[in-house]
């Protein structure tokens, strides 16, 4: 009797003992769930942030030259010199200004246009003192409301010069009319040489973005498979 009783004591310890086991474990299993959750949530958050920047630069970099939707108007040139020479993609010919300072470039669209940047190609070694070496960026919705965007000054260029146009919040400015004002040339000269002028628009992107799925899961159907067995 007193055999068979303590192997009911030892049956009742023992189970005991693995019931305080398995809690342990459920809780151990719990806290490595846990710490592995917050873990996965740090990376995704890393990941998102480094996707949103690599997103915005993405952005920025890809343009598309919309001179062709425009009117361009010129304060002056020399015959021969004007604006089919400085939309002719030849980096041979030339505009050449034929007037006193401001020498200006007038672009005009149709409709509010979204715009980023200007690209100018200048040279230099060809041009000397005709080249551009001080140069104001205006735009607006007409000539009379026009307003500064960016003032450059170049030091003896000799190719593409990117002038990137941004409002206050640095986002692409938007207008009808974009003026390009040349205020001063190199070696003091008088008229102007530009070779080539390019506009860009930045890409519109048109891929639909799906709403992310939350990430904290914390049911108990998802812990059933939070690892393997």
């Amino acid at each position: 009797m007193n055999n068979l009783h303590r192997s009911s004591i030892n049956v009742i310890n023992t189970s005991k003992s693995s019931s305080s086991s398995s809690m342990k474990n459920n809780k151990n299993h719990q806290q490595s769930t846990n710490t592995m959750m917050m873990l996965i949530d740090q990376t995704n958050s890393s990941d998102e942030e480094s996707n949103s920047n690599n997103e915005l630069k993405r952005q920025k970099s890809v343009v598309r030259e919309i001179g062709s939707q425009a009117v361009w108007s010129l304060s002056s040139c020399k015959v021969g010199f004007g604006v089919e020479q400085l939309r002719d993609n030849c980096k041979d010919t030339y505009w050449q200004s034929d007037g006193v300072q401001p020498h200006l470039v007038n672009i005009q669209f149709r409709r509010k246009t979204t715009v980023c940047e200007i690209k100018i190609f200048a040279d230099f070694k060809l041009d000397e003192s005709y080249t551009p070496n001080k140069i104001s960026v205006r735009a607006g919705n007409h000539f009379h409301d026009l307003h500064e965007v960016t003032l450059v000054e170049l030091n003896e260029p000799s190719g593409w010069e990117t002038i990137p146009l941004r409002d206050a919040d640095d986002h692409p400015i938007r207008a009808f009319l974009i003026q390009i004002a040349v205020l001063g040339n190199h070696q003091n000269g008088r008229d102007t040489h530009i070779r080539q002028i390019k506009i860009n628009s930045p890409v519109e992107d048109t891929v639909v973005t799906v709403k992310k799925l939350p990430q904290d899961f914390r049911t108990i159907r998802f812990w059933k498979h939070a690892c393997l067995r």
